[in-house]
């Protein structure tokens, strides 16, 4: 599995998005990609009650724990490596949670324009 490198949409090193759920393709708390993650998980997100309301409507139950899998469920306020698809389509139907830039992977910029992204950042 090859590792992408891991910089953020603003050229520098990734910063951490999550450890608390772990978050990210590898579950180790960054939005870093490869190969292998098809979905692209590079989308560091403050998840909103909006938010995961709509992406269960679509398919995406985010909030639902899966205790087989560790995954407690993500809640509003959590942080969360999303997959940039998912926000795209969040953001088309005006349902887009904020974003992280430091944490969220360069890879995204394949999918997202930037200049959309920072419209939504946080700091």
């Amino acid at each position: 599995m090859d590792i992408y490198l891991s910089i953020n949409v603003y050229g520098k090193e990734l910063e951490t998005c999550c450890d608390n759920p772990k978050t990210g393709f590898f579950r180790n708390g960054m939005c870093d990609t490869c190969k292998e993650d098809l979905g692209v998980h590079t989308v560091c997100i403050l998840a909103t009650e909006d938010f995961l309301v709509f992406s269960k409507s679509v398919g995406n139950d985010l909030s639902t724990p899966i205790p087989e899998y560790d995954f407690p469920g993500v809640k509003p306020g959590n942080r969360w490596c999303l997959c940039a698809m998912r926000w795209k389509e969040a953001y088309e139907q005006g349902k887009a949670p904020p974003v992280f830039l430091e944490s969220t992977h360069e890879t995204t910029l394949k999918l997202i324009d930037f200049n959309i992204l920072q419209q939504y950042a946080v700091n």
